[in-house]
């Protein structure tokens, strides 16, 4: 009977934690790994905070970025995305046009299998994302 009881209590408490989800949440930054289908450019730091206000920025891996947000439960969207002018090589301002195009398609968030945020547009992968460590 008491390895009944021991057992039950183990299995409310991986139930417990189980029964909270990760979550996305504002104030905190987070690096992104995949842009749709494709991985980032070696040693390019793209990253997004969800500021409280409703505003989004980050780093497009090149540029500052900005833009209002919209969240709402598992529904995510962005206005237009505003950004720095700075010039970075070519193939660092093409992967940072895809990515701030992408953010402006984004419909909705999850959480993936492996705690992995993800932003997904209304068509295609989605944007993956790993809290930033601080």
């Amino acid at each position: 009977m008491k390895h009944l009881v021991l057992a039950g209590m183990a299995t409310a408490g991986l139930l417990g934690c189980a029964a909270q989800p990760m979550k996305l949440q504002q104030e905190r930054s987070y690096v992104l790994e995949w842009i749709g289908e494709r991985p980032l450019i070696d040693n390019s730091h793209l990253t997004l905070t969800l500021g409280e206000d409703g505003r989004a920025y980050g780093n497009g891996g090149c540029n500052h970025w900005f833009a209002p947000y919209t969240l709402d439960g598992n529904q995510l969207s962005f206005g237009k995305v505003g950004s720095t002018r700075k010039l970075c090589a070519p193939a660092l301002m093409e992967q940072e046009r895809r990515f701030l195009q992408a953010l402006e398609t984004v419909q909705r968030w999850d959480i993936s299998p492996i705690e992995q945020v993800r932003f997904w547009p209304a068509t295609g992968k989605p944007l993956r994302w790993w809290p930033e460590e601080g």
